[in-house]
């Protein structure tokens, strides 16, 4: 099956991190191998294209780490891994607070408390 064609079915997400991300699949890819992730509870028509650059077993299957050279690609994943801390953040003024409140709340209140921390896309010329 040609490299773009292959689009993991609903995979764990296990970590997104600066360049990348890791996820649980069924089964090995090959390092080198394109693959499209979608995040249908975010966008379910778009999706991002990485590369394996790793492929190890797991007791669930095999953990894949992927890795976005693009820039755009990058950026998008930014985004992402933002709204997954903002929506984690949400759940737990639930859980800890007992307070509700929406994305958009949560998103301004995690912006103002966290996003200083938030590792910038640009790499250090050090």
């Amino acid at each position: 099956m040609p490299d773009d064609d292959y689009s993991p079915p609903r995979e764990l997400l296990h970590n997104v991190s600066l360049g990348g991300l890791a996820f649980v699949s069924t089964q090995t890819l090959p390092k080198g191998k394109t693959v499209k992730i979608r995040f249908p509870l975010l966008d379910k028509h778009r999706s991002l294209s990485g590369r394996v650059v790793w492929s190890r077993p797991v007791k669930q299957g095999f953990e894949i780490g992927l890795q976005f050279d693009d820039p755009d690609e990058l950026y998008r994943l930014r985004m992402i891994e933002q709204i997954c801390h903002i929506e984690h953040y949400r759940t737990e003024i639930a859980i800890i607070e007992g307070r509700e409140i929406t994305s958009e709340e949560a998103a301004q209140e995690w912006i103002t408390r966290y996003a200083g921390e938030f590792p910038s896309l640009k790499q250090s010329d050090e």
